[in-house]
């Protein structure tokens, strides 16, 4: 059997650790500030997108990845005689997995590369490349591996709290009126990714400590039925380190998951949900 290389976008918030011990490829999507282009954690960093965010008053635009850079990125797996597996961002939130199938077209090589969307994002989809890295330590073959991903994935459980919707307001993902009223009445709402799209769930209120404090210990029955594998706790820019030391030591405690990991949200995912942003994110089994 050829070695199969497992690919996702640089929206799957995979720890750089991660990256290297699975040998994941990254495939960059694109932030657009003042119509210069930087591709996400390559170019430019979160920080700097919130400060532009915050300068400019607006949202910095995303796109997916060119096709040339797509190309560029596939071409070696082919002259190798690798196969490749591609798990992206939602196809409801970018085009990025059609133009991976359109750069493997491009270079003769479409039967070899596997695109699957992952209907998430963030970790969401980090979840679904990591189990795809063990099947591919297990031995298992690209298409075992690539039917085993797209069944599980309706079972990924990923939702983030947000301290502000004005970011979201600024890429037009809700309104500022609606920005505005949650604010003032100090709503953090609770927003989950199910089939592929993001929607509100639930909306908690007061200060954002208890607001995820709170949103983290519902779900403990959730987290005690999940694959015990792993869990996320991602997050965007957060202030507080404290509390995310103390939302970690909870999942520890609860001596149900193999791995708690902390990772930092990209630049795409941080333009749109600003700083003070978490998540934790997991398997249902």
């Amino acid at each position: 059997m050829g070695k199969i290389k497992i690919l996702s976008d640089s929206t799957c918030d995979i720890t750089p650790a991660q990256r290297e011990k699975y040998d994941i490829g990254i495939v960059p999507l694109c932030i657009i500030l003042n119509d210069e282009s930087f591709y996400d954690g390559v170019d430019i960093t979160p920080k700097e997108v919130l400060e532009w965010s915050n300068k400019n008053k607006t949202t910095p635009k995303t796109s997916a990845t060119g096709i040339e850079k797509a190309v560029e990125i596939l071409k070696p797996y082919k002259e190798r005689g690798e196969e490749v597996i591609y798990i992206g961002i939602s196809e409801d939130m970018s085009t990025n997995c059609n133009v991976m199938r359109l750069a493997a077209d491009e270079i003769d090589y479409e039967e070899k590369v596997h695109v699957i969307n992952s209907m998430n994002l963030s970790t969401g989809i980090g979840l679904q490349v990591l189990r795809a890295a063990d099947m591919v330590e297990e031995g298992k073959s690209a298409e075992e591996i690539v039917t085993a991903i797209e069944e599980a994935r309706v079972d990924v459980r990923a939702s983030f709290v947000v301290d502000t919707l004005v970011f979201l307001a600024r890429g037009g993902r809700c309104s500022a009126v609606t920005a505005l009223l949650a604010s003032t009445l100090k709503i953090k709402p609770r927003i989950g990714v199910s089939m592929g799209k993001m929607g509100v769930t639930k909306k908690y209120h007061g200060n954002f400590r208890k607001a995820l404090l709170t949103y983290v210990h519902e779900m403990e029955e959730d987290l005690l039925k999940a694959d015990p594998a792993r869990v996320f706790v991602t997050h965007s820019e957060m202030e507080d380190s404290a509390l995310i030391r103390e939302i970690v030591d909870y999942l520890k405690e609860l001596n149900h998951f193999k791995e708690v990991i902390t990772s930092d949200a990209g630049c795409v995912i941080s333009s749109h949900c600003g700083p003070n942003c978490l998540g934790v994110l997991f398997y249902e089994k």
